[in-house]
């Protein structure tokens, strides 16, 4: 148990905080998995849709501290080569 009253506002402090970081991680989760089943299952269309909405999700989440900046990057990189991969292949 915390003694000095600093860490006892630090265990509220992430108390508040935990709820609000899973629920964000969730979401920049779900939008992720979204687009790699438009991509898998999906038109072209249909993925670019995905990605436009997971794309402001990411970057909050890169923003907030959540991820990584350079995995914000990474993943939209790699994400929309794959997108625009899909229309010389169909």
């Amino acid at each position: 148990m915390a003694y000095y009253a600093s860490a006892k506002r630090k265990i509220r402090e992430i108390a508040l905080k935990t709820p609000v970081n899973q629920k964000r991680m969730s979401r920049i989760r779900t939008s992720l998995r979204k687009v790699e089943d438009a991509i898998t299952t999906g038109t072209k269309e249909k993925a670019q849709a995905a990605f436009r909405e997971m794309q402001p999700v990411l970057m909050a989440g890169g923003n907030k501290g959540m991820v990584h900046a350079r995995m914000v990057s990474r993943k939209l990189s790699r994400l929309s080569a794959r997108i625009k991969k899909m229309a010389t292949s169909a």
